[in-house]
């Protein structure tokens, strides 16, 4: 008789297109809030980032957007990732945008501004150039803490 052991891990891919998707709409977001210094806008992207935080990036409006809209026109192998690593991505922002809507409501416009460009500058990295800053983030410190 064979038994798993619980230190089998169970991973879940997700198309790696998916959270880059996600990011182009994000940056669309946080530009417009920066640029009209309105607050809710990000209250809804940390609406969206929050469900991608805790349930994980496939679950988000914009994953449902690219899987109905985007991901059918598109031809050729998927290339998959681990759901990890955009998952904290996706925590990082949340706690950005948690940050800026701070400023909003204490007035302070400097952390707003602060926390939105450097929300923006990350989603536009990911959008743009196909690099991750969160997903950096967590497999530094998946690193890290395995030394």
């Amino acid at each position: 008789m064979t038994q798993l052991s619980n230190s089998v891990k169970v991973s879940t891919l997700i198309d790696a297109r998916g959270p880059r998707f996600g990011a182009a709409i994000t940056t669309v977001v946080f530009a417009a809030a920066l640029a009209t210094h309105n607050a809710w806008f990000i209250v809804a992207q940390a609406i969206v980032f929050a469900i991608g935080a805790f349930k994980g990036p496939q679950f988000t409006p914009y994953a449902f957007i690219y899987k109905t809209i985007v991901k059918p026109r598109l031809k050729g192998e998927v290339p998959v990732e681990e759901v990890k690593p955009p998952q904290f991505a996706q925590r990082v922002g949340l706690l950005f945008a948690l940050v800026a809507i701070a400023g909003a409501i204490s007035g302070l416009d400097l952390l707003f501004t602060i926390a939105v460009a450097g929300a923006l500058g990350a989603a536009f990295l990911n959008a743009a150039f196909n690099f991750c800053l969160g997903c950096e983030i967590y497999l530094l410190l998946l690193r890290a803490r395995s030394k």
